[in-house]
C-alpha cells in the first residue's frame, strides 16, 4: 500500500518546538500522531499548513513570522530560521511536473522574509499554490483540520462555507483561473481606459495636423508651379552666368595680355629714349665745340704772331749768325721742326695744343739762352715766318677738321632728337592706349564681380529652392537650356525672378515651408491613432474573450459545484445517519441576493452626481439544515457541543468522499466524542483511509487502533519536541 502513498515524508527543522531537525516518514494509509498535551504534536499539522503556503499567522497560532522559529532554551540556542520540507511521490504524475518525486520547501527568516523552493529551485508562492491546487492539495480549508476547528464549517458564514466546499470539490484551480482572468480583465479595462485617454489626447493634435496638411495640399499646386518656374529660371540664370563669366574671363585674359604687351612696349621706348639721351652725347657735342673754338684761337694767335714776324723781317737785317752760333741755331731749328711734324700728325685739338705748348717751351728756352739782345738776322726771321706760316696752315687744317666733326656731331644730335621726339610721341600714344585698356580691364573686373554677385545670389536661390521644394530643385541642371536664354534681355529674367518671389511669399503664407515634417508627423500621429484604435478593438475583443472565459469558468464552477453538492449531500446523509443512528442533514444553496455599491463616474460621463449607486449580485452561500432523531426542533443552534462535533465530522468526511484529496490531516477532531461515537469515528477513519492518506493527531484509543503507524511526540527538559515511531502491525506481531 505504501506504493500508493502520495505523501512520503515531512522534515521539520527549527519550526516552533522542533528546535532540531525531525523527520516523519509516511508508509501507511493511516498514521497517528500521539503525545501528551504541550508536547508539540499539533505543531506537525501547523508545519503542513506552513509548507503548503498558509499566509495567516492566526491559523498557525502566531502573530509574526519570527514566532514560527525556534525561540531557544537554556540548553539549545534559538534558531535564525525555520524550515519545513515535504516530499511527494509523483509516480502517478498527480502533480503536474515531470519528476517522480516532488520536494517543496518553505523557509522563514528572523526578518520575516520567506523563501519557497521547488526541487531545490527558488519559486514564487503563487507557483506553489497553483501547482498544488492542480493536485487538489491545499494548506487550508477542509484538508487540514486543526484542533478546535472541527466545527469551523458549522460556524463559518454561508459564503465561507461555499468556498470550503468549492475547495473540497477541487474547484480551487478554476477559482484561480477565474481570479487570474478577472485580474487580466481589470488590467485590460485599465488599458482600454488608457488607450481611450491617449486617443482623446491625440485627437486635437490630429485635427490640428489635418488642417495643416490640408493647407499643404492646397499649396501643392503652388509648389509645383514654383518648381517648374524655378527650374526654368535657374537653368537660364546658370547658363547666362556661366557663358557671361566665361566670356568676361576670356576678354579679361585678352585685355591683360594687351596691357602687358603695351606696358612692355612703353618700357622699351622709355629705355631707348633714355639710352639716346645719355649725358655723354651732349658732352661729346660740347667737346667738339670746344675743339673748334680752340683751333680758331690757335689760328688767330698764329696769324698775329705771323704778322709780327713778317714786320720784324722787314726792319731787321741783322743775322742771327752774328750773335748766335750756327750749331745752336741748327739744333733749335731741328727741335721746332720735329715738334711741328708731331703737331701735323695729331688727330685732336688737345694733342695739337699739347705739341704747340712744347714748341713754345723750346722757343722760350732758345731765346733765354741768347747772350745779350742782339737783333735777329734776316735769315732767322725768314725761318720764323716760314715756321709760323707752316704752323698756321696746320692750325687752319685742324680748325677745318674740328668744324667738320662739329657739324657731323650736330647733324647726328638732330637725328637723335628727332628719334627721341618720335619715340615720345609713340610712348604717349601707347600710354593713352594703356589707359584705355586698363579702363576696359577695370570694367571687365567689375563685371566679373557682378557675375560673382549673381552667382552667389543664384546659389542662395538654389538653397532657398531646396528649402521650399526639396531635392527636386536639382532638376534644373538636367534640363535643356531654353531657346534664347543666352540672348534675351536681362529685364525679362528679372521679371521672372520677381514673379517667383511673389509665388514664394504665397507658399510661405500657405505653410509649405516645413511640409515634409508636418506630413510625416501627421502620418505618424495618424498611424499611432490607428494603432491605438486597433489596440482598442483588440482590448475590447480581449474583454469579451475574458468575460466569456469568466462566464465559462463560472458556469463550470456552478455545474461542478451543483453536481458535487449533490454527492456531498448524499454522503453527508449517510455519515450523519451513521453517527446519529438516524436523522438527516443537508446543505442547500441560498437564494441569490443583491447589494448596493457605489462607483465613481468617468470624466466623460454626464451626470449631475459625482457618484453613482448600482446593484451588484452577491454569489449565494450554503446553508446547513439538520434534523436529529427523536427531536422535533431542527437547526444548528439546537445542537450540543458533542452533536456539533459529530455533525462537523460528518460534513468533513462527506466532502472528502466526493473529490478525495491525496491526504487529510485531522488534529484532535475526535476530542469531544464519547466512547461509542469514538468507535463509529474510528470505523469512518478506516473507510476514509481507503481513498485518502490520513495523518490523525489524537488522544483517542479507538482512533489510534485504526492507524497502521504511530508516531509519539515527547518533549524533554530542553523544550525540544522529539519523535518516536512505532508500526502497530509489527508491534502486534511481536506481542503475539
Amino acid at each position: 500500500m505504501s506504493n500508493d502513498m502520495t505523501l512520503k515524508s515531512i522534515e521539520i527543522n527549527g519550526f516552533k518546538s522542533f528546535g532540531k531537525k525531525s523527520e516523519l516518514i509516511f508508509n501507511s494509509a493511516i498514521t497517528s500522531i500521539v503525545g501528551p498535551n504541550g508536547s508539540g504534536k499539533s505543531n506537525v499539522a501547523e508545519a503542513f499548513r506552513f509548507v503548503l503556503g498558509e499566509q495567516s499567522m492566526k491559523s498557525m497560532r502566531s502573530k509574526r513570522g519570527e514566532d514560527l522559529i525556534w525561540g531557544g532554551s537554556p540548553q539549545l540556542v534559538r534558531g535564525n530560521r525555520a524550515g519545513v520540507k515535504v516530499v511527494f511521490d509523483n509516480t502517478r504524475r498527480l502533480i503536474d511536473l515531470d519528476f517522480t518525486e516532488v520536494v517543496i520547501e518553505r523557509i522563514v527568516y528572523r526578518d520575516g522574509q520567506n523563501e519557497y523552493l521547488l526541487n531545490g529551485s527558488v519559486v514564487r508562492l503563487k507557483d506553489v499554490i497553483r501547482l498544488l491546487a492542480g493536485a487538489n492539495i491545499g494548506g487550508s480549508g477542509y484538508q487540514i483540520i486543526s484542533q478546535g476547528e472541527a466545527d469551523r464549517i458549522l460556524n463559518a458564514s454561508p459564503r465561507e462555507r461555499r468556498e470550503m466546499v468549492e475547495d473540497a470539490l477541487g474547484l480551487k484551480l478554476y477559482q484561480h483561473k477565474k481570479l487570474e482572468s478577472e485580474r487580466k480583465l481589470e488590467e485590460t479595462k485599465q488599458n482600454v481606459d488608457k488607450t481611450k485617454s491617449l486617443r482623446r489626447e491625440l485627437a486635437p493634435h490630429i485635427n490640428f495636423l489635418r488642417l495643416q496638411v490640408e493647407k499643404i495640399e492646397k499649396a501643392r499646386e503652388l509648389r509645383d508651379e514654383l518648381s517648374v518656374r524655378l527650374n526654368d529660371y535657374l537653368a537660364r540664370e546658370h547658363a547666362y552666368i556661366t557663358q557671361e563669366d566665361a566670356r568676361l574671363a576670356q576678354e579679361e585674359a585678352h585685355v591683360k595680355s594687351q596691357v602687358a604687351h603695351t606696358d612692355t612696349q612703353i618700357q622699351t621706348l622709355t629705355q631707348n629714349v633714355t639710352g639716346i639721351q645719355e649725358p655723354h652725347h651732349q658732352d661729346q657735342l660740347q667737346a667738339f665745340e670746344r675743339d673748334v673754338q680752340t683751333a680758331r684761337a690757335d689760328v688767330a694767335r698764329l696769324e698775329r704772331e705771323l704778322g709780327r714776324a713778317e714786320g720784324a723781317l722787314q726792319v731787321t737785317r741783322v743775322t742771327v749768325e752774328q750773335s748766335v752760333g750756327a750749331p745752336v741755331v741748327r739744333t733749335f731749328a731741328r727741335e721746332v721742326d720735329s715738334t711741328i711734324e708731331e703737331a701735323e700728325r695729331s688727330n685732336t685739338i688737345e694733342e695739337v695744343r699739347t705739341v704747340l705748348g712744347r714748341a713754345r717751351n723750346h722757343i722760350s728756352h732758345f731765346l733765354s739762352g741768347l747772350s745779350g739782345a742782339a737783333p735777329e738776322t734776316s735769315h732767322e726771321s725768314q725761318q720764323q715766318v716760314d715756321a709760323l706760316l707752316h704752323s698756321l696752315s696746320g692750325a687752319q687744317e685742324r680748325e677745318r677738321i674740328a668744324h667738320e666733326a662739329l657739324e657731323m656731331e650736330r647733324s647726328r644730335h638732330v637725328t637723335i632728337r628727332e628719334s627721341v621726339n618720335e619715340s615720345e610721341r609713340a610712348r604717349i600714344t601707347l600710354e593713352s592706349e594703356l589707359r584705355t585698356l586698363r579702363g576696359s580691364l577695370a570694367s571687365i573686373v567689375q563685371a566679373r564681380v557682378y557675375m560673382a554677385t549673381l552667382r552667389s545670389r543664384f546659389e542662395d536661390e538654389v538653397r532657398e529652392g531646396i528649402a521650399l521644394i526639396g531635392a527636386n530643385i536639382h532638376a534644373w541642371d538636367q534640363i535643356e537650356i531654353p531657346d534664347g536664354a543666352l540672348s534675351e534681355d536681362r529685364t525679362v529674367q528679372d521679371k521672372r525672378r520677381r514673379d517667383m518671389e511673389r509665388l514664394k511669399i504665397k507658399i510661405e503664407e500657405a505653410g509649405i515651408g516645413n511640409s515634409d515634417e508636418i506630413i510625416r508627423e501627421f502620418k505618424q500621429t495618424k498611424e499611432r491613432d490607428e494603432f491605438l484604435a486597433r489596440e482598442l478593438i483588440d482590448l475590447e475583443s480581449s474583454i469579451e474573450s475574458l468575460l466569456k472565459i469568466i462566464a465559462d469558468l463560472e458556469a463550470t464552477i456552478d455545474e461542478k459545484f451543483t453536481e458535487g453538492l449533490t454527492h456531498i449531500n448524499t454522503a453527508l446523509h449517510m455519515f450523519f445517519t451513521q453517527l446519529f443512528s438516524g436523522g438527516s442533514a443537508s446543505m442547500t444553496i441560498e437564494k441569490p441576493r443583491r447589494r448596493h455599491v457605489e462607483r465613481d463616474l468617468d470624466a466623460d460621463e454626464v451626470d449631475t452626481d459625482t457618484d453613482s449607486v448600482e446593484e451588484e449580485e452577491v454569489q449565494p452561500g450554503l446553508a446547513i439544515s439538520v434534523s436529529l432523531p427523536r427531536k422535533k426542533v431542527s437547526g444548528l443552534e439546537i445542537l450540543s457541543g458533542g452533536e456539533r462535533a459529530l455533525t462537523s465530522i460528518a460534513l468533513i468526511f462527506a466532502m472528502s468522499q466526493v473529490n478525495p484529496p491525496p491526504f487529510i490531516i485531522l488534529d484532535e477532531t475526535d476530542a469531544a466524542l464519547d466512547e461509542a461515537n469514538s468507535k463509529r469515528y474510528a470505523d469512518m477513519i478506516r473507510e476514509l483511509g481507503k481513498r485518502s492518506q490520513l495523518i490523525v493527531i489524537t488522544h483517542n484509543r479507538a482512533t489510534m487502533a485504526a492507524a497502521n503507524e504511530l508516531y509519539g511526540v515527547t518533549m524533554s527538559q530542553d523544550g525540544v519536541s522529539k519523535l518516536l515511531s512505532v508500526k502497530l502491525e509489527e508491534a502486534t506481531k511481536v506481542a503475539k
